[in-house]
């Protein structure tokens, strides 16, 4: 068995959209204007698909507390992080413990 797809409901789809293409994820198929669209890593694996939904109000503030956390591996934390700040993006802290470095992103 092989994970296929994830999907996050979501109040505003193009605006997800666009922060999943700054993480470096490309459209798969569907489109976000739409209410439906697919990304993946152009790497492969799964993909994460964005689908409105008028049950998922507008964001009232980080999610901090949520069933559903993605997680991305980088080679280099702090570039990224460096990079995904200048395109915008709201990034937390680097905290590093046990040989593991972590960064906590905000999506809007």
């Amino acid at each position: 068995m092989q994970l296929s797809q994830i999907i996050l409901f979501v109040h505003d789809a193009p605006r997800m959209q666009a922060f999943y293409a700054r993480l470096g994820l490309v459209i798969v198929d569907g489109d976000a204007a739409t209410g439906f669209v697919r990304l993946r890593d152009p790497a492969g694996g799964a993909a994460l698909a964005l689908h409105f939904t008028a049950a998922v109000g507008p964001p009232t503030g980080p999610r901090t507390d949520t069933a559903l956390k993605p997680c991305f591996h980088v080679d280099d934390l702090d570039a990224a992080r460096a990079a995904l700040v200048a395109g915008g993006a709201t990034m937390r802290d680097v905290h590093r413990f046990d040989g593991i470095a972590i960064c906590d992103g905000v999506d809007p």
